[in-house]
Parts: C-alpha cells; structure tokens; sequence
C-alpha cells in the first residue's frame, strides 16, 4: 500500500491508484471481514505515520470529487427508474449480459470501477464502522507539508453539500411528479380534492433550498429547519399506505406497485439527505435508521461520534450495497411482486371460503354440487374421445382438447358446479389468510392452533366429498355414455386395444401415471394464480362498469340486464379465466411432449375414473379382479397426487406472499387427532350446525 500512496499526485484527477488502493483493502473471499478490517487498520496506521502521504491522498481524493458530478449518485442509486417494471427488468437483464458504457464525469459511475466486484458492499459493511471514521479522521486531518495553508476540506465539504442539496432537489421534484401519476390519483382519488401533499412537499422543499442558499451567499444568518417538508414526507407515506391497504379491496397491478416502491424510496432518501445537510442540529433523524447501532456495533466503537457522522456512514453502506445490486433481478421482484401475489393469493382465499363446508347441510350441498361436475366430465371425456379419432395434426388437435376441457371447465363454473381438484389452490389461500390473521391478531403474534385445526378438518373433510361427489357420477356416467354408444351404434366406443390403454393409463407403477398426475397438480395450482390475478384485475379495473359502458351490448341487452351482466363478469373473471387457462393447460401438455420427444401428458383424477369406465365397456367387461383393484389404487393415486401437488404450491406461495412461517405443524396434527378421537363422526362428515366441538380447555391457548 505504501508503493500506491508514495505514486499519487495530488492534482490528478484519474482514478486508477484510488482502484488500486482499494483493490489492496479488498479480500480475496467476501466472507473474510477479518483481512479487509486488518487492511484498513493498517492502512490508518500507515497514514499516521507518514503524515505527508495523507495529505496527498486527501488532496488527491478532492480533486476527483471536484471534476465529478455528484447528484446521481445521491439521488438515483438505490432507488427505481421512472422507466416502468418491464422495462427496468429488460434493462437488468440486458446489463446482466453486456453492462452499459460508463461516464466517469459522474460520480455514480466512478464507483463500478471502485466496486467492481458485486460482493463489495458485503465487507464493507463487514469492517467496523469505527475503522472507517478513524481512516477518514486521519486523512481529514492531514497537515499540508511545510504547514503551507490549505482550503481543501472546506472545498470538499461545498462540494458534497452542493451536491446534496441538488439531490434533494431532484427527489423532491420526482416524488411531485410520481404522486401525481394518473394511475395513483386513480387509487386514491381523495387527493384531487384537497391540496396534494406530493405538490406541497415539492413547494416546501423548493423554499428550504431557496433559503439555504441565501444561508450559504451570506444574506442571512440563520434559516428555518425542514420540519414542515418533513410533515408533507409524512402525509406522502401516508397517502402511499392507503393505497397498499386499499389495494386488499380494490386490485393492484405491477405499474401501480412499482409506483408506489419507487415513492417510498425516494421519501426515505429525501428524509436520510435533509438530516445530513441540516444546520440546526434539532432534525429528526428518518425512520428506519438506528443511528446508536451504526457505530456502537463493535468494541471499541467510536460512540461519541455525531448522528451527523453516523448518518452519513449508514448512507455510505446503503449506497454501495445498492450500487453492487443496481442490476439484480431478483431484487426487482422481490420488492414489486409482492403486493400483487398478496393480492392474488387473498382473491383466491375469498374464493376458498366457498369450498369450505360448515356442517352437514354444507357438505350435501358440497356433494350434490360436485355430483353435477360429474356429470359434465363425462361427457367431456366422450368428446375427446371423439376428437382423438379425426387424427387431425398435433397442433390442431392440441386446439381441439383445449377447447373441449376450457369450455367444459367454464360450464361447470357457470354452473356452480364442483371439480374437486380446483379446491386445494383456494383452499391453501384460505388457510394462509388465517394463518394471517390469527399470527397478528394478537400482541404477541401468537397462532391458535385449535382454531387453525378447525378449519383444517373442515377442509379436508369438504375435499373428500367433493371427491366422492365428483366420482358418484362421472364413473356411472361414463359408463352409461359407453353402453349407450354401443346400444345406438352397435360397436363400442372405444376398440380393445384403446380400451386396455384407457385402463393401463391409471396403472400406478406400470405407466407414468403419478408423474402425469403431478404435472396436472402444477397446472391445478397455475390456474389457482390466474384466477387470483384475474379477480385482481376486475376490481383494480372495475370490470363491471367497463362492461356497461358497451354500446353495442346496451342495445342487445338493456340497461339492468347489462348492468347485471356487468356485475357477474366483475365478480366471476377470475374463475371463468382460471377454468379457461387450465384447460387450456391440459389440452397442449401432451402435444408439447409430443414435439419436444418428452413422456410429458396429464393424468386427472375424475378424467381417469371415465376413461376407465369407457375401457371397461370397450372390454365388454371382461376385466379381472386384480386389475379392476389395481386401477382404483390408480384412480386413488392419481387423486391424491392432484390434490397434493396443487395445495402444497399453493400453500407455500400464500405463506411467501404473506410472509408467514409456520413451525406448529406438530401441534396441528396432534389437535387434529384430538378432534379424531373425541368426534370421530363429526371429523368426517360434520357437525349437525355451526356449533363446533369445544376445544379441550387444556389445550385453548396459543403458541408462539
């Protein structure tokens, strides 16, 4: 290090002593903190004891602060672009492959020659930050050699304020600009009818530079501090927390979500810059920012060092890991996606509550309404029989089993018939939600495993009537198609050979039938995800009042028939495109297989029942004991590898989307087997009315 020091000129402006410097600071390793403090507590020895050598370097370093612009670093690092999602992911993506041309005019991009590496920041924040500031205080402290005077720290300090108070300028302008975005006003349309807090914040904020720059040309002594901006950031944040909560009730999108990010973040830099630049030393320090950790995390941390100082190293940090991780994906989801799949996972927990049955009377209902999905199946199964047999080409034929299973899926929900396997992906939602809403009912966050226990019964004792509701009829109904077919016809649906193949399809160990089976599970689940986003998409939208305003369908329909059309579509989107796309799903995964040279098909629990039926016939019923078993274990396989795959997706999405985790599951299963053993009737199929059984008071109380 002393070879680099004893090389630099202190006029010169080029950066490549300062990247070799701290290439010398930098471990091989990110994880070794240890090297990295040792290096820079070396480096601050050394700089005691060859004073002329800081001086140099304090020299040097002013002088690439000054022939380098400072605010985009300030005011652009660590927070969304105005660009949009899509495009700030496409521009990730794209200088992920091939970064972009860099100007070291800015200061912003100086540092990707600094932090080359995107680990960086990971030992920077590893070293102490008592390091630091003394590493800094030794070179600030510099005497000029032969005592010759020297302006340098002041004109560091006006070219960092400058450059700040810029900053703040910039953000302020662009939070004015952000809160006044079509797409918020249109989630919060209070703010037409009073004076927007974003336009006054920026009115605010321009009076505080005005007079701040009066302050710095001398005109005034003293200047009032930024409390009244920082009362219209309040009322921003405000603003910005009413549409998250509002976007529960009334739909959210990608644009609206990365909106509303992009406003936070750049509130909460606003906030970090005006209690730098401060000059009454009475600001707040912004929320979030534990000033007493960020030196006092260490032993021998300096604790007497000014929220000033310890403001402007959690900066410092925060900078350089945004910096490291300015095209990171994942990040980019992370804080965009999440709001919407919240949204997406609680439509479908609203639509879970109608798959869950209270007691006896529900589950008949539940039962009967599954007997009619049934029926429909059947039928849908002798359609794509049929259409197996015009041997059109892949691609057509892909078309043609899609449309057979989306329209018969859209007229079961029309309906308001059952499919048993579409349950678990509302189901799952239902339960994460009271996962929720019993882990933050409370103060201490506690989880009510009595309760949760009820309701896990209720649903699993609605899914298997639903089950048995679905197979009631579809397997009688497939075989009544089959024997009819030969009774009109008078040859079988399906020839000998098809019909071993319908049977052998469910077979559990001989076919690939449970792999199939899961593969329809995850297309269970991904049509769970679109009617969620879809029931988003209606209300952010209002769908309804989109509908009536349809001339063309005034006309056809009428006002109230309109009206009421309008209202069906608005509160039934989300399954009619979920039902769609499944169908859709399960139509093309065989003819993709076919394409890609892949055992790739799909294996349905209810699809399965009547293929077997109709092969039952087609074999005149001429089919052995052992494999009528072994095709109901298949059948039963099947079922519950559909269910398995579609809840335990959609489970894990709601938690991740809910942020829960749930380390009771123990507990759970022992509630569940006391309910068993001192109701076993009720387990199954109920209680008689909404009264439960009283938990055991032993056991009525929460865990954390």
């Amino acid at each position: 290090m002393l070879s680099i020091l004893e090389r630099l000129d202190p006029n010169s402006d080029r950066i490549d002593l300062l990247v070799d410097l701290v290439d010398q600071l930098r471990p091989r390793r990110p994880g070794d903190v240890a090297y990295a403090r040792g290096q820079v507590r070396t480096l601050c020895q050394l700089l005691k004891g060859h004073p002329g050598q800081a001086w140099a370097l304090r020299r040097y370093i002013v002088t690439l602060l000054e022939t380098r612009r400072h605010t985009s670093l300030y005011s652009d690092v660590g927070i969304l672009s105005n660009d949009g999602f899509f495009t700030e992911l496409k521009k990730r993506i794209a200088y992920r492959v091939l970064p972009p041309a860099l100007d070291e005019l800015y200061l912003s991009d100086t540092l990707d020659r600094l932090l080359c590496r995107d680990d960086d920041h990971a030992w920077i924040r590893g070293v102490p930050n008592a390091d630091w500031l003394a590493l800094f205080d030794v070179i600030a402290a510099a005497a000029p050699p032969g005592g010759a005077p020297d302006d340098s720290p002041k004109r560091a300090r006006n070219i960092m304020l400058r450059g700040l108070l810029d900053a703040i300028r910039t953000l302020s302008a662009r939070v004015c600009a952000l809160g006044l975005e079509p797409r918020l006003i249109h989630a919060r349309r209070e703010t037409e009818e009073v004076d927007s807090p974003f336009l006054m914040q920026n009115i605010e904020a321009n009076a505080y530079l005005d007079a701040y720059a009066r302050l710095l040309a001398g005109e005034i002594g003293e200047m009032e501090d930024a409390r009244h901006l920082l009362v219209m950031l309040d009322q921003c944040e405000e603003v910005v927390g009413k549409i998250r909560r509002g976007a529960l009730a009334s739909g959210t999108t990608v644009a609206l979500t990365y909106l509303l990010v992009a406003l936070t973040q750049s509130i909460d830099r606003l906030r970090k810059l005006l209690f730098l630049v401060d000059v009454s030393g009475t600001l707040p320090a912004a929320p979030g920012v534990d000033l007493a950790k960020v030196t006092g995390e260490s032993e021998g941390a300096d604790l007497e060092a000014s929220p000033r100082r310890r403001a402007a190293v959690a900066l410092a940090h925060e900078l350089a890991e945004a910096h490291n991780t300015k095209y990171e994906v994942r990040g980019l989801l992370r804080d965009n996606i999440d709001l919407l799949a919240r949204n997406v996972t609680e439509n479908a927990s609203r639509t879970g509550e109608h798959y869950i049955a209270e007691r006896r009377a529900d589950l008949r209902g539940m039962f009967a309404s599954a007997a009619g999905a049934g029926v429909v199946i059947g039928f849908m199964a002798l359609v794509k029989i049929l259409i197996s047999y015009m041997h059109r080409a892949p691609l057509i034929e892909a078309l043609l089993y899609s449309m057979n299973y989306a329209i018969g899926f859209m007229l079961v929900h029309v309906l308001h018939f059952t499919i048993a396997t579409k349950q678990p992906a509302m189901t799952a939602a239902r339960i994460a939600a009271a996962l929720h809403e019993s882990s933050h009912g409370g103060s201490r966050k506690q989880v009510d495993i009595d309760s949760m226990a009820a309701l896990v019964n209720k649903v699993f004792r609605s899914q298997i009537v639903a089950v048995l509701g679905n197979l009631a009829t579809v397997i009688p109904v497939a075989y009544l198609i089959a024997m009819g077919w030969y009774w009109v016809f008078g040859s079988h649906l399906v020839n000998v050979f098809k019909a071993r193949h319908l049977i052998e399809d469910s077979h559990p160990w001989e076919s690939l039938a449970l792999l199939h089976a899961a593969i329809a599970g995850v297309w269970l689940f991904v049509s769970g995800l679109v009617s969620g986003y879809y029931d988003n998409k209606a209300l952010y939208t209002r769908m309804g009042r989109r509908v009536e305003q349809l001339r063309w369908l005034r006309r056809l329909l009428g006002r109230e028939r309109l009206a009421l059309f309008g209202r069906y579509i608005e509160d039934n989107l989300g399954g009619l495109m979920g039902n769609m796309v499944f169908g859709i799903l399960m139509g093309i995964t065989a003819t993709v297989g076919f394409l890609l040279g892949l055992p790739l098909d799909i294996r349905h629990v209810t699809f399965s029942s009547a293929n077997a039926a109709i092969g039952f016939v087609g074999l005149e019923q001429n089919v052995d004991p052992e494999t009528i078993g072994i095709t109901f274990l298949g059948i039963a396989l099947i079922g519950m590898v559909n269910l398995l795959v579609s809840f335990g997706l959609a489970l894990w999405v709601a938690l991740r989307a809910r942020k829960i985790r749930f380390r009771h599951g123990f507990s759970l299963l022992r509630a569940l087997g006391r309910r068993l053993r001192t109701a076993p009737l009720d387990f199954f199929v109920g209680p008689r009315d909404l009264e439960t059984l009283a938990p055991d008071p032993v056991h009525q109380r929460g865990l954390k």
